[in-house]
């Protein structure tokens, strides 16, 4: 009997054996082996993956990576401890809740947040009044943070869920070192050259839990899972589940398409700052997350599965400013821009 994980897993090993060409324009997620980058003997060997990763990064913004060195039992762990996390009382959770775009720490309710590409703050308000994105998440940041610190629930409440979560905080910024020193390569910079940019570990590990909806709430006009957006920072590292919903737009059509869960991979896409720090060399994608498939309760009614995801937001230093690289083409096309200003004014029309 094929169950819903046993279609989606042939379905992704087809993708994957087509180069994920997911429509007649050939628009292409590809599959990278970050093995081989690591396994490389020189600059030159490593430089063949490094090329292909930025390659894709430049006609898509999007890659999935596998053997990237992150045990699934590592994953799993996270994946447990944040569906344990989102179980709890509301009355708990709401002791937790995100307070200040400058922390970006804490839990945040359904419908607090609405993800768009507006920056007119009435507009976004407008958005969030009528289409809320329906979600909660939990954000966390680097904990030895002498001026915003994480906002922890009880470990009564929660048993190994702050070490849980510290620990793959690091383990996600080292893979995004890294990632950054292939796309160092792949622009032909010296493969250290991000380093200092990125080692204060200014980023956001963010879990997510979409609950079961009602077909008739996400036919709302507007209304989505998570609305069409692209991200802040330099890479976005995805943790999926195998449920779906994550589209990524075609950024030649306008189309979405869907990022379909392959297992043992992470999603990664460039965020908007990289993307001014290449000079739009490397794209930074929207991308949205639907209702997947549904299951039928009634005549007139249907119910969304669950959903659950981590992302791993990375971030320059909030000190570093952020103009274009000195091999990426000249005009620039932004000014420059400094980092903590750029992502909190972002966050700050987010959020109510």
């Amino acid at each position: 009997m094929f169950t819903l994980r046993t279609v989606l897993y042939c379905q992704s090993s087809c993708l994957r054996k087509r180069g994920l060409a997911t429509a007649a324009d050939n628009f292409q997620i590809p599959v990278i082996n970050f093995a081989q980058f690591r396994a490389a003997k020189s600059d030159s060997e490593k430089k063949i993956t490094a090329k292909k990763i930025v390659h894709a990064f430049k006609e898509s913004g999007f890659i999935y990576v596998e053997s990237h060195g992150i045990p699934t039992e590592t994953v799993s762990k996270v994946f447990k401890e944040s569906a344990a996390f989102f179980k709890l009382p509301v009355d708990v959770k709401q002791k937790l809740a995100w307070e200040d775009p400058r922390s970006n720490r804490g839990y945040v309710q359904i419908g607090r947040e609405r993800v768009t590409q507006a920056t007119d703050a009435a507009e976004i308000a407008s958005l969030r009044e009528k289409a809320p994105d329906l979600k909660e998440t939990m954000e966390i940041g680097r904990d030895w943070d002498s001026e915003w610190k994480n906002m922890w629930p009880q470990e009564s409440d929660a048993p190994g869920f702050k070490s849980t979560m510290l620990q793959f905080f690091q383990t996600c910024h080292d893979f995004h070192v890294e990632m950054m020193r292939s796309i160092a390569l792949g622009l032909d910079l010296q493969e250290d050259f991000f380093d200092k940019k990125i080692d204060k570990q200014c980023h956001n590990l963010r879990l997510l839990s979409y609950p079961p909806m009602k077909t008739s709430l996400l036919r709302e006009d507007g209304q989505a899972r998570a609305g069409a957006h692209s991200d802040y920072g330099t890479l976005t590292l995805l943790f999926q589940d195998m449920v779906g919903g994550l589209e990524v737009q075609n950024p030649h059509t306008g189309n979405f398409i869907p990022a379909t869960p392959i297992p043992g991979t992470i999603v990664i896409n460039v965020g908007d700052l990289l993307a001014r720090w290449s000079n739009d060399v490397l794209r930074s994608t929207l991308h949205r997350v639907v209702a997947p498939p549904v299951m039928k309760i009634s005549e007139t009614e249907a119910v969304t599965p669950a959903r659950q995801s981590v992302a791993f937001f990375s971030n320059p230093n909030f000190d570093t400013e952020i103009e274009c690289l000195p091999n990426c083409g000249s005009p620039a096309k932004y000014p420059s821009v400094n980092t903590e200003k750029y992502i909190v004014g972002r966050l700050a029309a987010t959020y109510s």
